[in-house]
């Protein structure tokens, strides 16, 4: 005797071949929905993580991971703070910055711009801003000399290039008899950087710190200091660790704070296309049911001859859970496995689709990010194959119990 006989009965009833080609057509359509489900599943949300892993880079080549300043005026004797902060076993780097807002004027054309001052050893360390330099370059951004690097965007709405000239108005001012008069100064366009992100290339503007300072009035303050971390989903806990020995005068924020509601967004939407690329795999699993009814019918004098030899009805159910399994199994696998190999070979296949085609998907000159960057994590993997397999297994629970609920003098009555 084989045991468990549930599981042998079971596989031999799937591998069976039934007097109905239609039972077994709908198997095989009910197998191939969970995983085409699956493979689209895992690809999909692989795509979303590469999405959110290329844009968090971009802003964060730009952003600090974790920032401290001061809540009113100026930030003094930043070195002693910098070196305190150092001891952080997270903390890699820091570069103090000033910040300020104003207008640059090009002849008649005006836009609003935040101005950072930096010193270029230190902001290497903390960001990789550097990195995307399309023109001129940084060593003339030093001090006293008056120089700035403008966003790609930026420079193209006040239709400036390297060596032009560009007017900064500052906010502050002073009052004299015939009034207010803001602060002027003219800078010179030693380069142009490009990130790639319209909100950074268009509004931002890098000059030296001390060219901010003195533009600014601070002095020998700054606005804060930015911290680089080396893991930077352990900046929260970085910022919260630093909260407790600062004093209540600085602010502590890191990146996760400062873009909470856009990746809060990015969230909920890989949660929303979850749910709706599941309910695939769900409609391919509730044609389970329809398989394992049909088949209940199809053998129901075999069930009721192992009834009468003494087959309790717990065991007749587990023979049809066995047979509904295996094609929520097969078709979980299949699907994982076309989905991992989908997404690890992801940014090789969209090109070569778009070469072979004659097409592109998302042109260079529309969408910022005109590639599909794909990132597999093996969670989201383990999660998509448990709930598929789980929505399959959920499925032959009415159909098996059905099968117990037979009774063999009925099924055997007119055999």
């Amino acid at each position: 005797m084989f045991r468990p006989l549930e599981l042998f009965v079971g596989l031999r009833y799937t591998r069976s071949r039934r007097r109905s080609h239609f039972i077994s057509f709908i198997a095989l359509t009910s197998m191939l929905g969970i995983t085409v489900g699956v493979w689209a599943l895992i690809t999909v949300l692989s795509v979303m993580n590469g999405f959110e892993r290329e844009l968090r880079d971009r802003i964060l080549a730009v952003a600090s991971h974790v920032t401290i300043s001061a809540r009113q005026g100026w930030l003094q004797d930043w070195p002693e703070l910098a070196q305190a902060v150092s001891t952080e076993p997270q903390v890699t780097s820091v570069a103090p910055f000033v910040i300020g807002q104003g207008l640059l004027t090009r002849g008649a054309r005006v836009t609003g711009v935040l101005v950072r001052g930096v010193l270029l050893e230190h902001e290497a360390k903390v960001s990789s801003i550097m990195q995307h330099l399309r023109s001129g370059n940084w060593e003339s951004l030093a001090s006293d000399r008056w120089g700035m690097v403008l966003g790609s965007e930026l420079a193209l709405k006040l239709g400036v290039t390297i060596g032009d000239k560009v007017t900064l108005i500052a906010p502050k001012g002073r009052i004299t008899p015939a009034g207010l008069l803001p602060r002027l100064k003219r800078f010179t366009v030693t380069g142009i950087f490009g990130m790639n992100m319209y909100e950074y290339d268009s509004t931002l503007a890098l000059i030296h710190m001390d060219d901010a300072a003195a533009l600014l009035e601070a002095g020998s303050g700054v606005s804060g200091i930015r911290l680089r971390v080396k893991d930077i989903y352990h900046a929260p806990l970085v910022s919260a660790k630093l909260r407790q020995f600062l004093s209540g005068d600085l602010k502590v924020s890191d990146w996760t704070r400062e873009h909470r509601n856009f990746f809060r967004a990015l969230k909920i939407e890989r949660r929303v296309m979850f749910i709706i690329l599941l309910l695939i795999v769900a409609v391919a699993a509730f044609n389970i049911v329809s398989t394992l009814i049909m088949v209940v019918a199809d053998k129901r004098s075999e069930v009721a001859i192992l009834r009468t030899l003494g087959l309790p009805p717990l065991s007749v159910t587990a023979i049809f859970v066995v047979q509904g399994m295996i094609i929520g199994l097969a078709g979980t696998l299949l699907g994982s496995v076309l989905g991992v190999l989908t997404s690890v070979n992801i940014e090789t296949l969209v090109p070569w689709l778009e070469n072979l085609f004659g097409i592109e998907f998302f042109p260079a000159s529309v969408y910022v990010i005109n590639d599909f960057p794909g990132e597999l994590r093996w969670l989201d993997v383990i999660h998509i194959a448990t709930a598929s397999f789980g929505i399959s297994l959920v499925a032959t629970l009415y159909p098996a119990w059905r099968a117990a609920q037979t009774q063999p003098v009925e099924a055997l009555r007119y055999e």
